[in-house]
Parts: C-alpha cells; structure tokens; sequence
C-alpha cells in the first residue's frame, strides 16, 4: 500500500516504538521525501516494518546498489564454509584465465577484500556492459592491475561481484545470481533480487535524483576532487561519465541483476537475509555458522582505501561495521541505504532509499537509525 501523503507507515514490536520515533524524525528532516523503508529483525523475527513516501510502500522494490555485495559474499560464504571455495588458495588455480602481471598469485581472500587492483579497464564499460557479470570478467582476466595484486586495497565498485562470480561459476557450473536465487532466496522467502523477474515488475520503482541544499553544495566548496582511481572505479573517467542514477535504473542491470551493485529488493528482504545468515527465520537453520560468519566480518584490510580514502574498510569482502559491533557485518549502498548483521545481538537491518541521497554513499540518517535500533537491546 503506498501512502500518498507521504506519512510513515508501518509496525514496531512492543519496545521499539523508539525506532519509530526516529524514523519519523529522519523523514521529517528531509526537503524531498527519501521514499524510504526500514526494516530490523531480532533473532530472525521481524520487529521493525516502516516506510514512507508518497510513491512507496512496504513491497515497493527499488535498486539498493551495493548492498547487492552482501548478497554476492554470503553465497561465497556459504561454498568457503562447505569447503567448496578455500579462502588461501590462487584465484587462477579456479580460473586459469585470471593470470598476468601477478593476478596468479593473488588468493581468493585478498580478491574479496578488494585487493586485485582491477576496479576498472583504462577505457571503461558502458551501461549495457556493466549489466554482464560474464562480460566483465572475461575483460578484466587479462586485464593490467591498478596496482601489484595483493599490496593494497581499493575499492571495486562494480566489478567485484563480476570478478568473484566468475570463481563462484568455476565451482560450481552456476552465476552467483542462480546460486543466491537456488540457495538462499527461494528457501529463505527473501524479496532481493539478483535479476528482477516479470512476475515483480509492476512492483519496481526507480531511484530518484536528489535536488541538494544550498547547504549541501556549500559543504563541497574547496573539497578536493575525487582521485584519479576513484573517477575510474566509478567509472567517470568515461565521455560522458556514469550516471548513478540512470545506472540503477537502467533496464538491463535491473534484468541480469550484476552482483556488484545491480541487485533489486526491499527492506525487508536485505534485513531478511542477514537475519537468514545469523538466526535463521521460520524455522529454517541460520546460513552462516558462527565461527564462518566471524571469519568473514573481521576486519582484513587495515589502512587506506587507494580509492575512496576510507579506513580499515572490509572484512572478507563485507564492510565492517564499528558502529554496530565487533562482529558485525554489512554493506551500504550508493543510494543512501545501509545494512547489516550482528551476531553477538542477533539484529538484522536493513535501510533503503530511493531519492538517491546527495552526493552518494551511506547516508548520514543511519547514524541515528542505528543508534535508535541498538539502544532498544542495550
């Protein structure tokens, strides 16, 4: 149901009615709605049902960008932990193309965790070809690394996933997307799409452009310009440059659903697939064990960020978390969204947004959401 006067909806449990509180407070801040939804789950239940927004409501999918990796690493979590992928064993020794210039000796870990040095080619991918996981990993085999595999870390915006689904296809004869649909979607009831089918259609909604504040354009006054590797990681380096928004709501990305930051979903089904990982839901038993899911949300990559700048940014392949836990695990989205999972609380959350939030990353109203969710289990 989608509300047009823009007004929250939704449900808390008992005891989250503060949540809701600051839901509403972020909606309220927001000179163009955010067209959001909010989701948390307690031990694999749902306690948490918000969104707002004159064109949204709770089934409303939207592109959630990179929250799609999480999606992407929890299916390479799942094979590391059956033993079908090893964490230290070569790339090229599951994907004999992946080879030159020292590619072969880079270990699957170290791929995870943004360290091949491949974000992108020297003249870039188009929309249509960004769409295709299989493209993209034929291109980037061969391709000359930004830097000495295995040296550094930067951030591979659109090309991770592609890059780990091609080891994922090796193993397994299948994408990651038919695996994440087989393995964890189906069973596990999510609304998260790797590939939009006919059926959910008439329930996609595209991400919106943010109008920025006056205040907003003044903050930028005299920041430096992105870096030479974060214009090429994202892809700006192109004529014209990528469009976010127009990538997100591009036709083919939303058919093939690209694992690095295509995927289509709600709320409710991101937090519904961490609490899948860490508690399990209806019944069914929690995807990660907990010694796997540790593994994967330690921190790896202390220092810098070649390509964002950030600091000690991923675990194996996830974004940590310090604001939530030690053990929590997550990705945020381009958008604004962010979402994760902590095992030591058993919180699943998951925000979204469709008004792309300005200029993109995470946007600053999770701070307070999460702030607000975990002083409930405090």
């Amino acid at each position: 149901m989608t509300d047009h006067t823009g007004a929250v909806q939704g449900t808390t449990e008992a005891g989250w009615e503060s949540v809701r509180g600051a839901f509403e407070a972020v909606v309220a801040a927001e000179r163009h709605h955010p067209e959001a939804q909010l989701a948390v789950f307690r031990d694999g239940r749902q306690v948490v049902d918000l969104w707002a927004g004159p064109a949204t409501g709770p089934d409303t999918l939207g592109p959630v960008y990179s929250i799609t990796k999480a999606a992407a690493h929890l299916v390479v979590a799942l094979l590391v932990q059956e033993g079908v992928l090893e964490l230290d064993r070569e790339v090229s020794s599951y994907w004999p193309e992946f080879t030159g210039h020292g590619k072969e000796r880079l270990v699957l870990r170290d791929l995870l965790a943004h360290k091949a040095g491949l974000v992108n080619v020297p003249e870039g991918f188009s929309l249509d070809e960004l769409a295709d996981d299989a493209l993209l990993a034929s291109r980037l085999a061969g391709a000359e690394p930004y830097w000495e595999p295995g040296t550094a870390y930067g951030y591979h915006a659109f090309v991770i996933g592609a890059l780990t689904g091609e080891v994922v296809r090796r193993v397994t004869g299948k994408s990651v997307q038919e695996v994440f649909e087989e393995r964890v979607r189906v069973p596990y009831g999510l609304d998260f799409h790797l590939g939009l089918k006919d059926a959910d259609r008439e329930r996609w909604a595209p991400v919106l452009p943010q109008l920025p504040t006056e205040e907003q354009l003044a903050a930028l006054v005299g920041q430096p310009a992105p870096s030479e590797l974060m214009t090429v990681a994202f892809n700006w380096h192109r004529q014209p440059p990528m469009d976010m928004v127009e990538y997100g709501n591009h036709p083919r990305v939303r058919a093939l659903g690209p694992a690095s930051a295509g995927g289509v979903a709600t709320a409710r089904g991101v937090a519904r697939m961490y609490a899948a990982a860490i508690s399990g839901v209806d019944g069914l038993a929690p995807l990660l064990k907990p010694e796997t899911a540790d593994a994967f949300a330690r921190l790896y990559t202390a220092g810098t960020d070649r390509v964002t700048g950030g600091e000690d940014h991923f675990g194996i392949g996830f974004e940590t978390q310090p604001q939530v836990g030690p053990r929590a695990f997550g990705h945020q989205g381009a958008s604004g969204g962010n979402s994760w999972a902590d095992p030591a609380t058993g919180l699943a959350y998951a925000y979204t947004r469709r008004r792309f939030f300005f200029p993109g990353g995470m946007g600053t109203e999770n701070e307070a959401l999460t702030a607000a969710v975990l002083g409930v289990v405090a």
